[in-house]
């Protein structure tokens, strides 16, 4: 596994990141209608559309010819917490891939609701022509959120879903092995039991009873066994030096529609790990910070006092430099007007420096200092003669 990411800063507890890819058709339609929804509803408090960068032209399409960014402003735990969102729609050939970041004013709680389902139907909002088609797997074809993912047949191709949906360090894989083919209830996703802030976090995959050994050769490079008719996290990429992957493994899942309170245990521990942002999130945290318009009257006129702070802290130190400058240069002119008031004759050597001294003097005191000056020769040392 990659160790690329551990530079990477972790996100404060504060945010919460999730990335996917819509494959229907008009998807910033249907963002701006789910948002005059939540809106209408109260859900919301407000949202916007604020212009974004221009985006690749190799990754343009037609009906999109840069990233949309989106922004919204909702408030939970009964009004007192606010939070902000902001999702980047992006073309790619393979439908649109968005980035959302959502920050909190304090650390965030899994009951709150999911940030996806803010900009994104959920349920039976969805309607015809694709709309639900928000929950993709932005790196592994086929895969995706919300539901159950059947393991590929073929064992290389079961290898190499695992490996990349592994690399992915939005989302967290969840491996599960069924001990008997399950009912329609055993079917059902078990992400559905999940706290709305984990439940488009996870991808949940499945093998048969026939595949419990293939799927442990599919996973044995990332370090982790998927125990008989059980589950197992994928490690993080990268994982964390005290990481332990047994910590995260559940020997048994009853797929009988009851609910897998271990197994839900384990994903919340899982999820509060502190690990390095995944690509990208970094970036998409700065642009919510820096580059969010849709501000109530107190927060324009906090982000405008910070600005006047800003312009007056840069005045004072321009006015500190030209002083500074003015004393020298006044200091610059005394000695060059003794330097032409000084007569011809040489003075003798007892006397105190000449105008012109006290002229280069100045202006070597305006000179930067030397970076790394080399040793200074000491008194007897012969070094630096050469030989006659």
């Amino acid at each position: 596994m990659s160790n690329s990411a551990t530079d990477r800063a972790v996100l404060p507890p504060t945010v919460w990141a999730a990335r996917g890819r819509h494959t229907g058709p008009d998807s910033e339609e249907v963002i701006r209608r789910i948002l005059r929804r939540r809106k209408e509803t109260g859900a919301v408090d407000d949202f916007a559309e604020p212009a974004g960068p221009p985006g690749p032209a190799e990754t343009a399409v037609p009906e999109m010819s840069g990233p949309r960014v989106f922004e919204a402003r909702w408030r939970v735990d009964e009004g007192a917490v606010t939070v902000r969102a902001r999702l980047t729609l992006v073309a790619r050939q393979a439908g649109r891939e968005w980035q959302l970041v959502a920050e909190a004013e304090r650390p965030w709680d899994e009951t709150w609701p999911s940030p996806a389902t803010v900009f994104w139907p959920d349920g039976d909002e969805a309607g015809d022509g694709g709309e639900a088609a928000w929950d993709y797997h932005p790196a592994v074809a086929g895969v995706r959120l919300r539901t159950v993912n059947p393991l590929p047949a073929d064992d290389k191709d079961m290898r190499r879903v695992l490996r990349e949906a592994a690399k992915d360090a939005w989302c967290v894989n969840l491996v599960v092995h069924e001990a008997m083919t399950p009912d329609t209830l055993g079917r059902q996703p078990l992400v559905r039991q999940l706290p709305p802030g984990l439940a488009h976090r996870v991808v949940e995959h499945r093998a048969t009873p026939q595949q419990f050994r293939a799927v442990n050769w599919a996973v044995r490079d990332l370090g982790v066994e998927v125990p008989r008719g059980g589950a197992v996290l994928l490690p993080p990429d990268p994982a964390p030096a005290d990481y332990d992957a047994s910590q995260y493994a559940v020997r048994s899942v009853f797929l009988d529609g009851s609910r897998s309170t271990e197994l839900i245990a384990v994903l919340r521990r899982f999820a509060a790990l502190p690990r390095p942002a995944p690509q990208g999130a970094e970036e998409a945290l700065a642009d919510l910070r820096d580059h969010w318009t849709l501000m109530t009257l107190e927060e324009e006129l906090g982000r405008e006092r910070e600005r006047v702070a800003q312009y007056a802290e840069a005045l004072e130190a321009m006015t500190r430099s030209r002083d500074l400058y003015k004393e020298a240069a006044q200091r610059a002119d005394e000695a060059l007007a003794a330097l032409r008031d000084a007569p011809a004759a040489a003075l003798p050597s007892s006397q105190p420096a000449s105008p012109l001294q006290q002229f280069t003097r100045v202006f070597k005191g305006l000179r930067p200092p030397k970076e790394n000056p080399g040793p200074t020769a000491m008194p007897g040392d012969e070094s630096g003669k050469t030989d006659r």
